[in-house]
């Protein structure tokens, strides 16, 4: 039975612009893929951050990929990444992986040093690059490419959602790294941009931009959607820009795209796609 695709594709339009208008670039069946195999990675994003009871709805949505890995799916996503998973290798130990990383979100966030924070990269969004990429027709050479370009996605996040985070309990600016700046917590709760925080920014901001080099060199190795994974990689890499004009302010602003900011960048994604 054909999931209802219309659903599936309602819940990563709901939650995310960016991946979506990047889905259209995929070709023929490959579309499909891309929005079941991410509206399933979305719901346990949400189900961390949307539920009351985000445990027990994390332990659901586990259960549903469990399901549609042994071929029993009950909802429509979970009957979506059933029909993915009859047609492409996408390796459970992604979903794992990612699990680990919602689990982490839990609790109270203090990550103390850099390879912890690159390790919860990988696990909400370098993963969904493992995942995406059998989708896409890439083999196994693929994979760290893969991860690369979700990690720097994701780090692009956390730089921009530095004040939301930090009012959520969570910090994801390594420890080590606010000590060596000198920068406190309690400014930050304050608001206050100083010179030392703009320098850590700017350091997080050129490890970023190198995943975003490294991770970009692998879409020699995707036979289909090409032009949406540059997509999605310039959409981000433009936030951070955007992040950087406004002076690093990310604890009282928001660095957005609007559509027609989206929109100018699709040129250019055609053409990496030959490139």
């Amino acid at each position: 039975m054909e999931p209802n695709w219309t659903e599936v594709c309602a819940i990563i339009r709901r939650h995310s612009a960016t991946f979506y208008l990047g889905s259209l670039l995929f070709r023929g069946e490959a579309r499909k893929g891309a929005w079941a195999v991410y509206a399933a990675c979305r719901l346990g994003d949400d189900a961390v951050d949307e539920s009351p009871d985000p445990r027990a709805d994390l332990e659901r949505w586990w259960a549903g990929v469990g399901r549609a890995y042994a071929g029993e799916p009950e909802a429509e996503w979970e009957r979506a990444l059933a029909w993915a998973l009859r047609r492409w290798d996408i390796p459970r130990e992604g979903f794992a992986d990612m699990r680990q990383g919602f689990l982490s979100d839990l609790g109270p966030v203090r990550l103390q040093r850099m390879d912890e924070l690159m390790t919860y990269c990988y696990q909400v969004a370098g993963t969904v690059g493992r995942m995406i990429a059998p989708v896409g027709g890439a083999g196994p050479e693929a994979e760290e490419a893969a991860v690369r370009l979700g990690q720097a996605m994701q780090l692009t996040n956390c730089l921009r959602d530095v004040g939301e985070d930090l009012a959520a309990g969570r910090v994801y600016l390594p420890a080590e790294l606010l000590e060596r700046y000198g920068v406190a917590l309690e400014d930050l709760r304050h608001g206050r941009v100083t010179p030392a925080y703009a320098a850590l920014m700017r350091e997080l901001a050129r490890e970023a931009r190198r995943l975003y080099r490294e991770g970009l060199r692998g879409l020699r190795h995707l036979r289909n959607g090409r032009a949406a994974v540059a997509l999605a990689a310039l959409q981000y890499q433009s936030i951070l820009d955007k992040l950087e004009r406004n002076g690093w302010d990310n604890l009282s602003r928001r660095a957005a795209l609007s559509p027609y900011e989206r929109f100018k960048l699709l040129p250019k994604a055609l053409w990496m796609r030959g490139a």
